[in-house]
């Protein structure tokens, strides 16, 4: 079953989530989320791709390693990981950490934080 929107949405460009809800996600606020994705994450991680990293949109569910277009390393791609919320909150916690060999460099230490950035990028995948 769908969820319904929830009008109030922020203009998520960089994803294409134009009418993404802001409310409250469970688990995680989508309007927090959408502004730390926009100051954390933007710079190197481009809708379009083309980044320093790869496109998140379609993150959630996908196989660590498999958006096309991107050359990832040795480590992420052999990695056998799938972006679950738990693997993402793993992963956004400590990459070197959980992936050692990763070229991702940029942790976000507060869990709250991470439940917000993981229901955004939950959100986008849809």
């Amino acid at each position: 079953m769908r969820r319904p929107r929830v009008p109030g949405a922020l203009p998520l460009t960089v994803l294409g989530l134009a009418g993404a809800a802001v409310a409250q996600a469970p688990g995680g606020d989508l309007g927090r989320g959408a502004a730390l994705f926009e100051d954390r994450c933007a710079m190197c991680h481009l809708a379009g791709g083309g980044g320093q990293g790869p496109s998140l949109k379609g993150v959630y569910a996908r196989k660590a390693g498999a958006a096309p277009g991107f050359h990832y390393s040795a480590a992420l791609a052999g990695s056998g990981l799938t972006w679950t919320a738990v693997e993402l909150d793993r992963f956004l916690a400590g990459p070197a950490k959980a992936v050692p060999g990763t070229a991702m460099a940029v942790a976000v230490s507060d869990p709250a934080r991470r439940r917000d950035l993981i229901a955004y990028l939950r959100a986008a995948s849809r």
